[in-house]
């Protein structure tokens, strides 16, 4: 997989496209979840995209801290149906972690997961820090890595 992080105002506009198409493919559709996805957060925002074969499979946002909670975040953390179980999810965490740390060097972390994902979470370092809460309709958690 081959990976391009970049802020909001460098993005292509192909890349632009293609990463509401694969957020809206997964969050809207597979999810069935109609919810609000263009937030007014990205153009604020860096984006990581990893891409095979000329189609985007992995793709989040790294949120700087005082947009979405206290500290810096990670979100919109999703995979094109195609790639899973087979350790994208993993590479694109553990690209995003990396990226997450050069940005914002021992600043901690703090996500809304969706609380089926906790373990998952849990493997790279987070740990969760909220009861579970209803988000679009689907139960979530928040959890932090310090």
């Amino acid at each position: 997989m081959a990976w391009r992080f970049a802020h909001f105002d460098e993005l292509t506009p192909r890349e632009v496209h293609d990463l509401f198409q694969l957020r809206v493919a997964v969050f809207v559709l597979e999810q069935n979840c109609p919810f609000q996805d263009v937030d007014g957060v990205d153009p604020l925002s860096w984006h990581l995209m990893g891409s095979s074969g000329g189609e985007l499979q992995a793709y989040c946002r790294l949120v700087p801290a005082g947009l979405k909670y206290r500290e810096a975040s990670i979100g919109r953390v999703t995979t094109a149906a195609s790639v899973r179980r087979t350790g994208a999810g993993r590479a694109l965490m553990a690209e995003a972690l990396a990226r997450a740390e050069a940005l914002w060097p021992k600043q901690p972390l703090r996500i809304g997961a969706q609380a089926y994902l906790q373990r998952f979470y849990e493997g790279f370092g987070f740990r969760r820090v909220s009861d579970e809460y209803l988000e679009d309709g689907i139960p979530h958690i928040e959890m932090l890595k310090a």
